[in-house]
């Protein structure tokens, strides 16, 4: 995402949240107003949309000091940012800021722990995001499983191959499917999604580059590990382990040998991370 456009979004969540204007403050302090201010952490998780939070301010008129950046642990009590401007202004970007900040914040800390759970028995898996996000704020979820150093998968469907259960029923079979890609010769890395051990198989037969073990159980997918070190083929297939995996089980997988695990958990079930804003000056 462009500067450019990730500041017509922001200006876009500021238009949404200001409505026709706020009329609370617009009443209650005069324009000339001037007031400092803190954003302070409520909870302990990963920092993540600091520099998006801050954006929103300097786009309101407010000056912002970053005192925590990007991927930092953060704990009750500390000042993430130290904010100074027109009184009017800094209550006004409020709650977009902290609204961005918390949920992405949120996601990163469900992401590191994933990660943490996962390398505990894989050191060297991925933890990637699906792109289970919410509308128009993909660019933000997958930036914050990217800072907590997840990675952020496909952004959209234009980015890589990926013939899922839908496209299968329609075409008719994994063979011919990768065909079809395999004829062109021009998409790039082939992802095929697979949810038997012999479709697994199937797949890497016909030349997939990566197949996404689709809502396979840690003893199906070891299974499908077997079959393809019996044929000469594991080497040649990246695989990926994906569907209702979370904290409680994502080191099960990881201890198969996947290169990669996928999983909406930090988009979709984690909780945002509070924080608050005080006002503690008033020039």
């Amino acid at each position: 995402m462009t500067e450019a456009y990730l500041r017509k979004k922001i200006r876009e969540m500021l238009a949404e949240d200001l409505g026709k204007g706020d009329v609370t403050s617009n009443t209650l302090i005069g324009p000339r107003l001037r007031a400092r201010a803190e954003v302070i952490s409520k909870q302990t998780g990963v920092l993540a949309g600091a520099k998006e939070a801050a954006m929103v301010f300097r786009e309101a008129g407010v000056r912002v000091k970053l005192l925590r950046r990007d991927g930092d642990n953060i704990r009750p009590g500390e000042v993430i940012m130290e904010l100074e401007g027109p009184a009017r202004k800094i209550l006004a970007a409020e709650r977009v800021a902290l609204n961005l900040m918390m949920r992405m914040s949120g996601i990163a800390t469900a992401t590191r722990e994933l990660i943490r759970l996962a390398r505990k028995e894989n050191p060297k898996v991925v933890v990637a995001a699906t792109r289970k996000t919410a509308p128009l704020l993909k660019y933000f979820d997958k930036r914050a499983v990217k800072i907590a150093g997840g990675s952020p998968h496909r952004f959209d469907l234009s980015e890589q191959v990926l013939i899922k259960d839908n496209h299968l029923r329609l075409v008719g079979s994994i063979t011919a499917a990768v065909r079809k890609f395999k004829d062109r010769g021009d998409f790039g890395k082939i992802e095929v999604e697979a949810t038997t051990p012999e479709e697994v198989l199937e797949a890497a037969r016909a030349g997939a580059d990566i197949v996404m073990l689709d809502n396979m159980t840690p003893k199906q997918i070891l299974t499908a590990i077997k079959l393809l070190e019996k044929e000469g083929l594991r080497k040649r297939v990246s695989l990926e382990a994906s569907g209702g995996i979370t904290p409680a089980n994502i080191a099960e997988y990881a201890a198969t040998g996947v290169e990669t695990i996928s999983t909406s958990y930090m988009t979709m079930r984690s909780h945002a991370v509070d924080m608050a804003l005080k006002v503690k000056k008033i020039n």
